[in-house]
């Protein structure tokens, strides 16, 4: 059946370099990333030397200063950048998300001294970070955390595990949330490991229904010393931090969400234009094309959620409720809109020859990752009426 090539999405975007920039990665993602991505994945490969390449170009750490390697570039572009990666394929898009999430905390929160050493090799210097908050006993409720961090002379003493690590195993440098003081959220504290510190090591990658190019594993610390000087804030800080970091992090999760989607409508609109059943088209079927109006008009009104968030951001005001808002209504999107790409296709959906399989398998995870969106109705709730009575 001949391929009818997508049309680009057409993005209002503040500047000439933020075109350019989009260009830029369009470029990319058709060239280097979107050929071998079925096979990679398939095959659960995950992807290095696509990181260097985006590293390279100036992608990595496109949203924090210039100063450090970063393209200061606002959250309003940063996000269309993911989104054009995540319909390539996201094990890339997500693994940028997951880059930026990791490096969040020294960028915002770091001295000027810890800055200078570490950011211009974490932003563009070809390194990978992941982030380290859920346990195997601590998900939703990550206040409970029970990895510790000991203070002894001038380092501290990290002993426990963390779950479901984007980049275990493969990431340079951890940013790791352990407990320095009392229970809860108050006595947890925020610390830059890098991969080869001694008893770090990682686990066997789960074995996932999707994203299966993109490591998720345990990362184990076992008595690993690290320096003050990589304390990242003040004692008992990183809950505020991490909380801070996944406001901006459930922003890049909606973008990769509405990415995937894109992608599925244009495989699903090429497919329909092309399969002729009944003597024409199956497009000029009715109930066919309601479907496909549907599923563009629920990826514009995603983007348009993550793009309003994203500008408040950009403008210094709150976004939290917005950001949750986003994350729940692009994730869910990309769960309809994947399946019903699957279902256009037919008996072809349901085969690895054609990617809408993949692409709902892998949106599932969306809807799981930095905060379920169970979660991101209590956030949304809460922002409304207020905590829950005790």
């Amino acid at each position: 059946m001949p391929d009818r090539a997508p049309q680009p999405v057409d993005r209002q975007l503040p500047t000439d370099e933020a075109r350019d920039l989009i260009s830029l990665v369009r470029d990319i993602a058709q060239r280097e990333i979107a050929p071998g991505a079925a096979e990679e994945e398939d095959a659960g490969r995950f992807p290095r030397e696509l990181f260097t390449l985006l590293s390279e170009s100036g992608i990595l750490g496109l949203p924090y200063d210039a100063e450090y390697g970063g393209g200061d570039q606002p959250y309003e572009v940063y996000l269309q950048v993911l989104e054009e990666l995540a319909a390539a394929r996201l094990t890339v898009g997500l693994g940028v998300s997951v880059h930026t999430l990791a490096s969040y905390a020294l960028a915002t929160h770091g001295s000027k001294e810890q800055q200078a050493e570490h950011l211009p090799a974490m932003l563009g210097g070809g390194l990978l970070g992941a982030y380290c908050l859920s346990e195997p006993s601590s998900g939703s409720d990550a206040a409970s955390l029970r990895t510790r961090a000991v203070r002894d002379g001038d380092d501290w003493v990290i002993t426990g595990t963390k779950a479901w690590i984007t980049h275990g195993g493969v990431a340079d440098f951890y940013t790791v949330m352990a407990r320095t003081g009392v229970e809860g959220p108050r006595g947890i504290t925020a610390f830059l490991v890098p991969a080869d510190a001694e008893g770090l090591s990682a686990a066997a990658p789960e074995k996932k229904m999707g994203m299966k190019g993109s490591p998720t594993a345990q990362v184990r610390f076992d008595g690993v010393r690290v320096p003050d000087a990589r304390r990242i804030g003040e004692e008992g800080q990183g809950f505020a931090i991490a909380l801070s970091a996944l406001d901006g992090g459930r922003l890049g999760i909606a973008a990769c969400a509405i990415g995937l989607a894109q992608a599925a409508l244009d495989q699903a609109v090429g497919y329909a234009v092309e399969r002729r059943q009944f003597g024409k088209p199956i497009a000029d079927f009715q109930g066919l094309r309601f479907m496909l109006a549907d599923m563009a008009t629920q990826i514009e009104a995603g983007r348009a959620l993550y793009l309003a968030a994203a500008r408040l951001r950009d403008a210094g005001r709150p976004f939290a409720r917005q950001a949750a808002m986003a994350k729940l209504h692009c994730t869910d999107t990309a769960m309809r809109v994947t399946t019903d790409a699957v279902q256009i296709l037919g008996g072809y959906g349901y085969t690895a020859d054609f990617p809408a399989e993949r692409y709902m398998r892998e949106a599932k995870v969306l809807q799981i990752v930095e905060g379920t969106n169970q979660i991101q109705r209590m956030v949304i709730a809460r922002h409304l009426a207020g905590p829950e009575t005790r």
